[in-house]
């Protein structure tokens, strides 16, 4: 992808390219409400699912990582020829989407964090756990060979029932390895030109807080953890101002 100069369709046509990661646990069937709404407004929306989880669950196996989903992604963006790209990362997202930018920036021309992890250079997202949920949740993986069961829609404050049912419906097991493989990362993607943190105001057991450091707009969004499905309609407001 690298030197890329040519423009992808939307690009051409005066339109946004919107390219939406999820989160853990999630799919790319979780973008769905904001996805019409994007494309309602005449932009392009793609929200891939990462290997091993919602319609790729098929494909699970143990050695599914971080690097696997920075590679799902970025094949995205090199098969469908976009360019001047507006990247959104929910949750563990957020560490894809950095790694992603780390290793090319050149085709985005926005990135936001969803309630999304921001990580350092040689961090994994377990290490955000306690030390002893950690060790519980590796060691149940590797003595079972499957991956970390999905937390219930209530830890993450799914507002409506039928959306908590719906969540808990379609929620996989993460492989393991996703979230134990530090992200390597250079300070590259903090050359996008707009970082956007955007913070679930009503999610019950948030640890995502404001980044530190200059260039950062953050804005908080009345709703639980799960943004794109409590609050379709003020996330897609959010991201066609970066359009």
């Amino acid at each position: 992808m690298k030197g890329r100069t040519r423009l992808g369709k939307a690009a051409r046509d005066g339109m946004a390219e919107y390219l939406l990661v999820h989160g853990a646990w999630h799919g790319g069937w979780c973008w769905s409400r904001v996805c019409r709404l994007l494309r309602e407004r005449g932009h392009e929306a793609h929200a891939p699912t990462l290997t091993g989880l919602g319609d790729r669950a098929h494909l699970a196996h143990p050695g599914i990582d971080l690097d696997t989903h920075v590679a799902d992604v970025a094949a995205v963006v090199e098969a469908e020829e976009l360019s001047d790209v507006v990247l959104c990362g929910h949750s563990y997202g957020g560490i894809v989407i950095t790694q992603l930018l780390d290793r090319n920036p050149e085709p985005f021309r926005a990135a936001v964090w969803l309630d999304a992890f921001i990580p350092k250079d040689g961090e994994a997202l377990m290490d955000n756990w306690p030390p002893e949920r950690a060790r519980q949740v590796r060691e149940e993986a590797e003595r079972t060979g499957g991956g970390v069961p999905p937390l219930p829609p209530e830890y993450f404050g799914v507002m409506k029932e039928e959306d908590a049912a719906w969540v808990a419906r379609r929620c996989v097991e993460q492989p393991l390895r996703t979230f134990t493989q530090p992200a390597r990362l250079t300070g590259a993607w903090k050359s996008v030109p707009r970082k956007v943190c955007l913070l679930a105001g009503l999610h019950p057991n948030s640890r995502f807080k404001a980044p530190e450091g200059r260039g950062w707009d953050v804005r908080t969004i009345p709703s639980g953890h799960d943004v794109m499905i409590d609050a379709p309609e003020a996330l897609a407001r959010a991201l066609l101002e970066l359009a």
